[in-house]
């Protein structure tokens, strides 16, 4: 669902070029108001691939997978501001069950693409598994980013304001495959190191003094605001079968590696 302000023409080739009046068509705002789901073996709530779409008043309670579910937004659209808006996420109520206990569930799982919001969201009671290693989570990341051959490369970021976690949340977030997502804090709401600042996945480039590595509550990092993470991307490589499929390695810069003006 991309809403977009005039309906769909066809595209247009004058023989020397193309004209695609998808690009020149404003996109529009959809909102979806005031839903009530519990208890779904599944999402409470779920869209795939969506451009302005907003789920706004949403209360979602007791879901084996996720409260609140997006996939893909229209990366086309620039900052539009597709995502969650002040809703209620409840891990689980005095009502639990069984298999709700033995799964490890997420309040919201982000888009694995870019342009994705969460405001205004509340979370409570996701307080269980965390001996397991996979413990509930408020926060997760790259919607069914499954496996290399099903995922999007991941660094997408994610921009938060206006959280609360209460105290029954033990785990605000937790990072799922390829573990490289970015959330940009414009508040501190979410990492409580103020406006401005970052949380991620931890890896060792980023054991530098502006970021603290808090496993268990965040499954990463999180920076202040003297940091900036950013994604890094290359397309086109050459030759392709030997670079295919590869992740990134980085390491700090260390200008003791270099030796001349020059290298540096």
């Amino acid at each position: 669902m991309v809403p977009r302000k005039f309906p769909c023409k066809p595209i247009v080739y004058d023989g020397t070029n193309t004209t695609d009046p998808w690009h020149q068509n404003p996109i529009i705002t959809a909102n979806f108001y005031n839903l009530t789901s519990w208890k779904n073996g599944r999402n409470g709530a779920i869209a795939k691939t969506i451009g302005d779409i907003r789920f706004i008043d949403f209360k979602v309670s007791d879901n084996e997978l996720a409260g609140i579910e997006m996939s893909v937004t229209d990366e086309r659209t620039g900052d539009s501001g597709a995502g969650v808006y002040d809703a209620l996420i409840i891990g689980r109520t005095a009502n639990e069950e069984k298999k709700l206990l033995q799964s490890s569930p997420k309040g919201i799982i982000s888009a694995r693409s870019e342009n994705f919001t969460i405001n205004g969201v509340e979370f409570y009671n996701f307080d269980w598994n965390s001996t397991w290693g996979k413990p509930a989570s408020a926060l997760s990341t790259c919607s069914h980013c499954y496996h290399p051959q099903a995922t999007d490369s991941g660094a997408r970021t994610i921009t938060t304001s206006n959280l609360k976690f209460d105290s029954t949340v033990h785990t605000r977030i937790r990072y799922d495959y390829p573990y490289k997502a970015i959330f940009y804090d414009l508040d501190g709401t979410l990492t409580e190191k103020g406006p401005q600042t970052w949380a991620t996945h931890h890896y060792p480039h980023l054991d530098v003094p502006e970021c603290e590595h808090l496993e268990w509550v965040y499954n990463g990092v999180t920076c202040d605001n003297t940091a900036q993470v950013r994604r890094v991307a290359f397309r086109s490589a050459t030759p392709n079968a030997l670079f295919s499929g590869m992740e990134f390695r980085i390491v700090p810069y260390d200008e003791n590696l270099w030796t001349t003006p020059e290298e540096k």
